[in-house]
């Protein structure tokens, strides 16, 4: 029966892979009155106003992810800091209090690290790949 169940799966999960995979071409022939061939097309059809264009660029999907991303872990960790700074001061002298709140305060603190150094880390690979420094105002 688990055979079946994921054989019946697997093929689902695939017929549903090629619909996805031909909705750009779809949308592209109904989008306008002169039916489009290409899926490039039918993505570019398929684009909202406003929305990049391109997957790495000044404006790109990519950049705008990673930003978006280290922003947020950034935010986190220093939340986590001032978090583990008040564990720290309310502590009361409590070994074990004071323990964990230097822990949380190590550990937001790595985690800002790591988020500068992923930051750092992804502007160096993408400017030396493809030259153009793509990762702004993060």
């Amino acid at each position: 029966m688990k055979k079946i169940v994921k054989n019946i799966s697997q093929i689902l999960t695939g017929a549903g892979a090629a619909i996805c995979l031909w909705t750009g071409k779809a949308i592209s022939v109904y989008a306008e009155e002169a039916p489009k061939t290409s899926v490039e097309e039918g993505a570019e059809a398929a684009r909202a106003s406003g929305m990049p264009a391109e997957l790495i660029g000044d404006n790109g999907v990519f950049g705008r992810i990673t930003n978006v991303i280290l922003l947020i872990v950034g935010i986190v960790s220093v939340i986590m800091l001032i978090y583990g700074g008040l564990r720290y001061i309310l502590s009361g002298g409590d070994s074990k209090k004071v323990t964990d709140a230097k822990n949380t305060i190590l550990y937001a603190i790595i985690g800002l690290i790591i988020s500068l150094l992923a930051y750092a880390i992804v502007n160096f690979v993408l400017t030396s790949v493809v030259g153009v420094n793509y990762i702004q105002g993060a």
